[in-house]
């Protein structure tokens, strides 16, 4: 059975451990500006997966991950020795796509509203190509001839429909004796 309260703090702590042990005791020049942003480990506490995003373009980005992957045996035994779990997890380092996700999603934003301003600005003192209000009211003229059409015309459709439903049409009868 799983403890998912208990892995989450394990996490949390992994999260902090590292992030110490980097800052501190790793003094491996390949590593850059790197932050400890998250940190899951598994139901059973065996694996953990620890998430981190490098400030810098892609040559760093690789160094520091070819840094992280040095020191990730140096970085368990300190996760092991301050956590005092039995079994200490294994490492894994996994760079962070939050901030790629959120370079992108703050691009379309910034194409929404230049979108946005556009039309705004074309649509400024234009007029709608029908009346402000296309809606019929009461007070409007011929508005009483209209409705005396609709209903008679909703009157005679409906006689329509029921004499047909009523079976008075002759042909019917007829066509119905005929095949007796």
């Amino acid at each position: 059975m799983t403890d998912n309260a208990r892995a989450r703090k394990l996490a949390d702590r992994i999260q902090v451990v590292v992030a110490e042990t980097l800052d501190r005791r790793i003094k491996d020049p390949r590593l850059g500006f790197v932050t400890i942003t998250d940190a899951r480990v598994t139901g059973d506490l065996r694996e953990a997966t620890v998430f981190y995003t490098v400030y810098g373009d892609d040559e760093e980005r690789a160094a520091s991950a070819a840094a992280l992957e040095s020191a990730k045996g140096v970085l368990r035994s300190e996760v092991g020795r301050q956590t005092g779990v039995r079994f200490t997890p294994t490492l894994a380092f996994v760079p962070d796509a939050l901030p790629d996700n959120a370079r992108t999603i703050e691009d379309l934003l910034d194409k929404a509203r230049a979108k946005d301003a556009e039309v705004r600005e074309v649509s400024t003192g234009k007029t709608y190509a029908g009346d402000a209000d296309p809606y019929r009211k009461p007070d409007d003229e011929g508005y009483e001839e209209d409705a005396a059409e609709a209903t008679g015309a909703e009157a005679a459709g409906a006689a329509g429909a029921a004499g047909r439903a009523g079976g008075d049409d002759d042909t019917d009868d007829t066509d119905g004796a005929a095949a007796k």
